[in-house]
């Protein structure tokens, strides 16, 4: 009888049925990765709707990100003493209440709010379901726990196919979208539903809170690969956010690109087991370091559907193994650790993806998108506008017109910056394009004129904002070479351990 077997039969024989619980869980992590891809998704729409940065809607994308952190942090080490089942009753509230904010949302403050919503139930799902499977299957941890978190890249496929279908057949709403997320959300809360959970292993083991603590705490290996869970994270998460968004803005279908690196992913992860078994898991991080940051380089350099799916290979090849090794290894060699191990993991993962790389990455394409933005066509652009959007304004019902004031203001106030900044364009500007496209699109019936400054706007904006997006990927790649340093210390030193005389 294999190992998972036996552990799946004992588990039920105590009331427990280890295999729904895991099918459920991995349902829950769907929820997780459909919101990942469909936020990823409709970043472009919110530009244009909301009139944003790409700083603000990298605030909203890393909302999503970061506030996982939240409730893993607060809600992980505390795991014993609420119950697996409540916290996965607070993760299903969550993953129903989010969309449902944004799809309500009059504006970023609440966008920003429902993607921290939709996050703490993001963060709840790993809080509790991370520490069921390692209990459920306390001989096989890292394996289950990369054929466990295969549902993250495979929901991310199933999110951005179904968002590609429904693009194809002409649905473009933004809020159908997101309503995606509710799908598998009502499945596995039905799933958990009156079903009995185990005592997580630390308190099988016997071991206390207080022990607990100091086990994670204490140990140089834990902070080494706590840290490293930052760089790691940030390498997949932050620019999986903005593969779509960036590549959409080139002209290429984004969301396809994003498919393939998560069908890649899913893949990969159901088979780890045996690579891991071959290459020890420092030797799978230190291979992953290198593909990671060969294939991110490589995307900055995508400007063709070729290009960007070959590179994506690589990208997809690297950051696969990253985040359920990570967890494996910890839950492996800091068993003690136990939920707080993992939920600090988890949550320093998601932190520093959501709050660091996700805007900064937004930053440097707010930035850098200004070198291709030619000032004399810009500049043309922006006078156009200014002539054309009091027509756009006074043609809308009378109703709808005072929704044209916020596109005037970023228009006029980046013609005068620039005045001031003697014809230097600011990263005012991009925002000032963005509020064009948003008002000439929202005529339902425009006019030549209106369809010529609509069509001007939008050919000269998504060349830049390609363009900014590939130069942050490019800038953020050497990353990869301080994890490929440390993970090349920790597989020599394991080398070394394998060969000592027992």
């Amino acid at each position: 009888m294999s190992s998972t077997h036996a552990e799946s039969t004992q588990a039920a024989s105590g009331g427990i049925h280890a295999n729904r619980l895991f099918t459920a869980s991995c349902l829950s992590l769907i929820s997780t990765s459909v919101a990942f891809a469909v936020v990823g998704d409709i970043m472009n729409a919110l530009k244009t709707q909301f009139i944003l940065t790409n700083q603000q809607v990298g605030w909203i994308g890393g909302a999503a990100l970061w506030g996982f952190t939240l409730s893993i942090i607060v809600l992980g080490p505390l795991c014993d003493v609420l119950g697996m089942k409540n916290l996965l009753r607070f993760s299903f509230l969550c993953h129903l209440a989010g969309p449902l904010i944004m799809i309500l949302a009059p504006g970023f403050a609440l966008l920003f709010v429902g993607a921290l919503v939709i996050a703490l139930g993001n963060g709840t799902v790993e809080a509790a379901c991370n520490p069921l499977v390692a209990t459920l299957y306390p001989n096989n941890k890292t394996t289950k726990l990369n054929q466990f978190h295969v549902w993250f890249p495979g929901g991310i496929v199933l999110g951005c196919l179904a968002c590609f279908l429904l693009s194809m057949i002409g649905i473009s709403s933004w809020k159908l979208r997101l309503g995606l997320i509710l799908l598998p959300t009502l499945v596995y809360g039905f799933l958990f539903l009156g079903q009995k959970f185990p005592f997580t292993e630390r308190v099988q083991s016997g071991v206390s809170f207080g022990g607990m603590i100091a086990a994670t705490l204490t140990r140089p290996l834990f902070i080494v690969l706590f840290l490293c869970m930052g760089l790691t994270a940030s390498l997949e998460l932050g620019p999986n956010r903005w593969i779509t968004s960036i590549l959409q803005s080139g002209g290429m279908h984004g969301i396809l690109v994003l498919a393939w690196i998560s069908g890649l992913m899913a893949v990969l992860r159901f088979f780890a087991g045996p690579i891991i078994h071959r290459l020890s898991s420092t030797g799978v991080l230190l291979g992953s370091s290198v593909l990671a940051g060969l294939g991110l380089f490589g995307l900055s350099y995508a400007n063709t559907m070729t290009v960007a799916l070959a590179t994506a290979t690589v990208f997809a090849l690297g950051v696969c193994y990253f985040w359920p090794t990570m967890l494996g290894v910890v839950a492996e060699r800091v068993p003690k650790g136990g939920a707080l191990a993992l939920a600090m993991m988890g949550g320093m993962g998601m932190l520093a993806s959501g709050m660091i790389a996700s805007p900064q990455l937004g930053r440097i394409a707010d930035n850098h998108l200004l070198e291709r933005l030619d000032t004399t066509r810009t500049l043309s652009v922006l006078e156009a506008a200014a002539v054309q959007l009091p027509k756009i304004q006074a043609a809308a019902p009378e109703a709808q017109r005072k929704d044209f004031d916020p596109f005037f203001a970023d228009v006029t106030n980046a013609l005068a910056l620039t005045a001031k900044n003697a014809g230097t364009l600011t990263p005012d500007t991009a925002k000032a394009l963005r509020a064009i496209i948003g008002a000439a699109s929202s005529v339902p019936k425009a006019d030549d004129a209106t369809k010529k400054l609509l069509g001007d706007t939008t050919s000269l904006l998504g060349p830049a904002d390609n363009y900014g997006g590939r130069m942050a990927f490019r800038i953020f790649a050497p990353f990869a070479l301080i994890l490929v340093v440390v993970f090349s210390i920790l597989f020599v030193r394991d080398r070394m351990t394998a060969r000592r005389p027992a």
